[in-house]
């Protein structure tokens, strides 16, 4: 299966659990890699062949943004389910960090996969 990597998506939201954490927007990271089969776009180069990457991306930012979710893995679960919708996409695979998170790392995260044959 072919892949459309987003890479390094910066969205600005709340998330977490602690009471300053649900006050102020924080960075969230976000990753995607699509898996579809782009065989007939690469002969065709015609976009309506191929996964619309700009509107995912523009689809999971907005949530990003204004979900509130407490948890990472919640996130990464409704974005999951927001590339799922694109009828040409077979499965995903989104990580999402919190830059920041745990002094001394650079990011704390969680990463899943989802598919049409695997739901959450």
């Amino acid at each position: 299966m072919d892949q459309i990597i987003i890479k390094d998506l910066v969205a600005r939201g709340i998330i977490g659990i602690n009471d300053w954490e649900r006050e102020k927007a924080q960075e969230i990271s976000i990753n995607i890699v699509l898996y579809a089969d782009l065989q007939k776009a690469g002969e065709s180069d015609d976009l309506r062949d191929s996964v619309d990457y700009r509107k995912i991306a523009k689809k999971a930012l907005a949530h990003a943004e204004s979900a509130k979710r407490l948890t990472v893995e919640a996130l990464a679960a409704d974005i999951a389910g927001l590339c799922l919708e694109e009828p040409k996409v077979h499965k995903v695979r989104v990580r999402v960090e919190k830059p920041g998170a745990v002094r001394f790392a650079c990011s704390v995260g969680v990463e899943i996969e989802r598919s049409r044959t695997n739901p959450e």
